[in-house]
């Protein structure tokens, strides 16, 4: 149990590090701070869960850095696709769409991102999980076992949270698609963003869901004409 709690805090570590990588790249690209991530604390939950699998399934192959190179592009673009594919299916949205680069497959996955999950790969298993994982040692283990327990309930109280707002806006949005309503500004503003700050944090991560809320104002559009 204590090494299970030791890599939990390790993948909450590298969940971290994804955020803050999302954010660095979306101010880059936005020029404004924008909270990314599904979830509505300070963590990419994807990040964790590759970088963790990188440091259990491949630290066999730390003798032979090309394999490991080989390995970690296809852990994480097969992670990549199929999180794409699964949240797609979930809530009927994209969360990240790469069909405007070169050599994407459904979008989902690019060429261009392959050469980075290798060399991520090649830090997580050579530098990143041992410094991470070492630090984490030094705790007192009563201590670790307090902190998991702590950022094990708030986690789940995050994702049940995430979870809610976002299933409220699929609902909503179906029946505005079946309602035929011409007021789809006033859903945005009141049902989606009103009372919910989170919501619209939610709304600002991922732009693909504005996209989705302008797919159904279509719709209405065609259904009146």
């Amino acid at each position: 149990m204590l090494e299970v709690c030791k890599l939990f805090l390790c993948f909450l570590v590298f969940s971290f590090a994804g955020w803050c990588l999302e954010v660095s790249y979306g101010y880059f690209e936005l020029k404004k701070f924008v909270n990314r991530g599904f979830l509505i604390g300070p963590i990419c939950p994807c990040y964790g869960i590759g970088c963790m699998l990188l440091a259990l399934l491949l630290n066999g192959y730390r003798n032979d850095p090309i394999v490991l190179f080989i390995m970690s592009v296809f852990i994480c673009s097969v992670l990549e696709y199929f999180t794409s594919y699964i949240l797609e299916k979930l809530f009927n949205a994209r969360w990240w769409d790469y069909s405007d680069k070169k050599y994407n497959l459904n979008g989902r996955i690019c060429l261009e991102t392959l050469i980075p999950f290798g060399v991520l790969g090649l830090l997580v298993v050579y530098l990143l999980f041992p410094f991470v994982h070492n630090i984490i040692n030094l705790i007192p283990n009563t201590l670790i076992y307090i902190i998991s327990a702590i950022l094990f309930l708030i986690l789940i109280f995050d994702i049940i949270l995430s979870l809610d707002i976002i299933v409220e806006f699929k609902k909503t949005a179906s029946k505005i698609a079946k309602d035929n309503t011409e007021e789809i500004a006033k859903f945005v503003k009141e049902t989606f963003a009103k009372n919910s700050r989170f919501a619209k944090r939610l709304m600002d991560s991922f732009p693909n869901f504005r996209l989705t809320i302008k797919k159904f104002a279509d719709i209405v559009k065609k259904n009146e004409k």
